[in-house]
């Protein structure tokens, strides 16, 4: 009996340590949660280190690991830079807590804050999964927006991640864009939940550059500017059953910035609703840049009191030269709804015209009892069947 005894506690003492290290390697899916790292969960202390340090574990782990951000919890983190390329062959981030951004001064205190600043940076970061199932990420902008000249922070921004999926993410208040998506190829966000007040200065829901291979589907965005925008270097950009407003619509572009080369093609945004947005289709350049924006299809796109329904305008600037970024191959099909004002349709292309624009099966009336909305055109060339209101596009 006492020989028994002892096997036990030998095989006891193998076994155990199982149970409670949750950071052990020799599975097939390695876990790592930010507590064990250090990180306090209270709202008030810095973690940043502490999810640096967890996510150096799981990202220098061989086969597939998991970061975890526990829930019912509250971490204060600020220019966190998690980055590959890492050994694991993929990993996923579980957002089950909350995370919090700190203040305006508390930002300024000892960081720089410039153009390329983010609340969360992920960068080279392959076969990447983000889980915010029950998470939260508050940008707390409220402190930035009245600054409206200040250089102010992004939330998340995803850099050179291929093969990348983001689902059921909240975020909420960021001081400016929500989501940026750079240099990425082949990604997929879905039930994506970005909130902030429609008069909060750039708060755009996901910015889209240089990219190609992007899906964004089944997600609702409420933003004081776009809530999506594609710019440019840009390609095969996926954007469906999109819930967009307040905001500034779905836009391609600015493109063309201080004689910027920029290219956008093969976009297609189908099955959205635009309700009371500043504008809903939109594309937008500036004169004097090079490149283009063709391919693009807006179809099956239900309009409540939106301004701006159906909008190309290539002057998003304040000074008018001759000539600009080339707009062709744009399709809008199955409109319907209210316009806020009566530019319910508006071309306004350069002298160099846009071409190839199509309008079909378009029904867009005024929100106004009695008033009549109008489609305005300059210098586009196309078609136009089954619209209202009626537009004469030359051929």
């Amino acid at each position: 009996m006492q020989r028994l005894n002892t096997c036990l506690y030998l095989i006891l003492g193998f076994v155990a340590p199982c149970f409670c290290d949750t950071s052990f390697v020799g599975t097939n899916n390695t876990f790592f949660n930010v507590i064990d790292y250090g990180a306090k969960g209270d709202g008030k202390s810095d973690d940043t280190q502490a999810f640096v340090t967890a996510w150096q574990h799981a990202c220098g782990t061989q086969g597939a690991s998991t970061l975890v951000i526990p829930p019912k919890t509250v971490f204060l983190v600020r220019n966190l830079r998690l980055e590959g390329p890492c050994n694991a062959t993929s990993i996923l981030i579980q957002l089950q807590g909350e995370i919090v951004a700190p203040a305006k001064n508390e930002w300024i205190n000892g960081l720089t804050i410039d153009e390329e600043s983010n609340l969360i940076l992920i960068s080279k970061v392959n076969s990447l999964t983000v889980d915010g199932n029950g998470g939260l990420i508050d940008g707390y902008g409220s402190t930035w927006w009245a600054c409206k000249r200040c250089t102010r922070p992004m939330i998340l921004k995803f850099l050179s991640c291929n093969d990348l999926s983001v689902s059921n993410l909240m975020i909420i208040n960021s001081p400016k864009a929500h989501i940026h998506v750079n240099f990425c190829d082949g990604a997929i966000l879905s039930n994506i939940n970005i909130s902030a007040p429609g008069d909060s200065p750039n708060t755009d829901g996901i910015d889209i550059s240089s990219s190609k291979n992007i899906i964004v589907e089944d997600s609702t965005f409420e933003t004081g500017d776009d809530c999506i925008a594609i710019t440019g270097n840009s390609s095969y950009i996926n954007a469906t059953r999109i819930a967009c407003g307040p905001g500034h619509g779905i836009s391609i572009g600015s493109l063309g910035r201080n004689n910027a080369n920029d290219r956008v093609e093969e976009v297609h945004v189908r099955n959205c609703t635009f309700t009371n947005t500043k504008n809903g289709a939109r594309i937008k350049t500036w004169i004097g840049g090079s490149g283009y924006a063709r391919k693009i299809y807006f179809e099956q796109i239900i309009l409540s009191q939106a301004k701006n329904p159906i909008i190309i305008n290539q002057y998003y600037s304040d000074y008018v030269t001759n000539g600009g970024l080339e707009v062709s191959d744009v399709t809008y099909r199955g409109f319907q709804g209210t316009s806020l004002n009566d530019k319910a349709i508006t071309l306004n292309c350069s002298s160099s015209g846009c071409f190839n624009i199509v309008l079909d099966q378009i029904n867009i009336v005024s929100s106004e009892p009695g008033a009549t909305a109008y489609c305005t055109i300059y210098n586009a060339r196309g078609t136009a069947t089954s619209t209202v209101p009626n537009c004469s596009l030359s051929t």
